[in-house]
């Protein structure tokens, strides 16, 4: 069975298919984040929610060491320019208290190595992954950093709480690049085209970098499914 799609037990569970270069991604972070904290609140004798990362590749095809920021927009939006584009991605960070600097980005990278990076923090645990998440989107949204770069992806494993040889395997050793692509692959065999996604308790998705009152709605619909409440 697809582990997305796993049944869940009796604490919330909400699996997240994301992109680390997604910034609906990182706003998407920040709102699920609200929303988990307001069910808490309201469900105090309830289990701890479960979060998981998923990987999802914006672009898959990009060779290893990604392309220039410049040509990557002119590719994409017909100029190197894209602030007028991503104005409303900005107001939609600010208002969730997150600053990115896209001018700082001279780099679009290939992220299957950040990926494995987050799937060698899942296995260390779930708070170790989240870590590992934030610390990815900081860098690349906030500090303009290359994902591309081994040095790079492995100061910010650290930086993460990760081992070296936890972070040496992540970005060297090929089976953690295929287990993310199976990974990547067994998101899109479900129909996944765009992120972020947020699959609840395996039942119900939420698409899209949606408000924490349509996240807590999501939580209580899959809930309301799934059994045992708090």
């Amino acid at each position: 069975m697809n582990p997305i799609l796993q049944p869940a037990g009796d604490a919330l569970r909400v699996d997240v298919i994301s992109d680390v270069v997604c910034p609906w991604c990182y706003i998407g972070k920040r709102q699920l984040e609200a929303a988990l904290a307001r069910w808490c609140a309201e469900h105090p004798q309830a289990p701890a929610p479960v979060v998981r990362w998923h990987p999802f590749q914006l672009n898959p095809g990009f060779p290893p060491e990604g392309m220039a920021r410049s040509d990557y927009l002119q590719r994409k939006f017909g100029s190197p320019d894209a602030s007028a584009i991503y104005a409303r991605v900005t107001a939609a960070a600010r208002a969730v208290g997150l600053n990115p600097d896209f001018d700082r980005i001279a780099r679009q990278p290939n992220t299957l190595r950040a990926h494995a990076l987050i799937a060698a923090a899942g296995a260390v645990g779930e708070a170790a992954q989240e870590r590992m998440v934030e610390t990815l989107f900081e860098a690349y949204f906030l500090e303009g950093a290359d994902l591309t770069a081994r040095a790079v992806l492995a100061a910010l494993g650290t930086r993460a709480g990760l081992s070296e040889a936890r972070v040496a395997a992540a970005l060297d050793d090929d089976a953690a690049a295929a287990d993310a692509e199976q990974a990547d692959a067994q998101a899109r065999s479900l129909g996944v085209s765009g992120v972020p996604l947020f699959v609840i308790d395996g039942r119900l998705g939420v698409s899209g970098a949606q408000g924490a009152d349509a996240l807590c709605a999501a939580f209580e619909q899959a809930r309301s499914a799934t059994g045992p409440r708090g």
